[in-house]
């Protein structure tokens, strides 16, 4: 097992912290757990000036990209959250004093991104209507956070759950649902063309949003689109707004393949 000084903690360290906070939280989001592993990567770093912190934060980055999560959501977060602390001018002339305001604007940061989910859940409620049949794909965090406030609401929703193989993540989201009280039911990948006449809307989360207007998810919902709009049906993607990434893939063959394939071949469609 591997062990994290007290320290100092060095860029081959934050990969075990970061898979250390998905452990101890499974509800926590990837990005998340990777802006709370450089904020803790920050505080226990010994650079001494501004661009070393910098260069070493970015190493940080690309060390947690190598984990076996998905490299969407961590390079999205990450990238979002180092901009976001560098945005404004470090006037300050002590390097300890730089060092404090990026911490207190890491901590902003953090403290936004965490409460994306629940604000994504409220907003989220007007666009479903009461009595409706919801088709969702996989497991999602943010859906399964929306569709919970919507029956905090009193809307009444029956949700249909891709089977989602390999990893059958689709039987974790449907006992989610109904530990819940939503009445949800799972289907074959293969199913979703014969299920759609009876479906009012789809929503899928997102592991990544390009600038393209595109999202980067599991396998099979680029097809689940399609299908729904030949059939006239309404598509949302859910996804926190530090899942955007600055790539511009024109096609699914153009994103990069460190985001279609992880290291437990869970592969994503663009």
């Amino acid at each position: 097992p591997h062990t994290i000084s007290p320290e100092v903690m060095q860029r081959t360290e934050a990969v075990p912290f970061f898979e250390s906070l998905l452990q101890g939280d499974p509800e926590m989001s990837t990005a998340i757990a990777a802006i709370q592993t450089l904020m803790e990567f920050m505080n226990r770093n010994s650079a001494e000036t501004v661009a070393e912190l910098t260069s070493d934060l970015k190493g940080a980055m690309t060390e947690l990209q190598t984990s076996d999560q998905s490299v969407a959501s961590v390079a999205s977060g990450c990238e979002l959250f180092l901009r976001f602390i560098t945005l404004t001018a470090l006037d300050k002339p002590d390097f300890n004093e730089c060092k404090q305001l990026l911490v207190e604007r890491g901590q902003l940061y953090l403290q936004k991104a965490a409460q994306a989910r629940q604000k994504i859940g409220k907003l989220g409620v007007p666009f479903i209507r009461d009595g409706a049949t919801i088709l969702i794909h996989s497991r999602s965090r943010v859906v399964l956070t929306l569709l919970k406030e919507a029956a905090c609401c009193n809307k009444h929703c029956t949700v249909f759950v891709t089977e989602s193989l390999p990893d059958r993540s689709g039987y974790i989201m449907q006992k989610s649902l109904q530990e819940a009280g939503i009445p949800a039911y799972v289907i074959l990948d293969s199913a979703v063309g014969y299920i759609m006449e009876r479906i009012d809307l789809v929503m899928f989360g997102a592991e990544g949003v390009v600038e393209s207007g595109g999202i980067i998810n599991k396998i099979g919902t680029y097809q689940m689109a399609v299908v729904a709009k030949a059939a006239n049906k309404p598509v949302y993607a859910v996804a926190e707004s530090f899942k955007f990434l600055r790539q511009y893939p024109l096609n699914q063959f153009e994103a990069p393949n460190k985001h279609k394939v992880g290291k437990t071949n869970k592969q994503s469609s663009v």
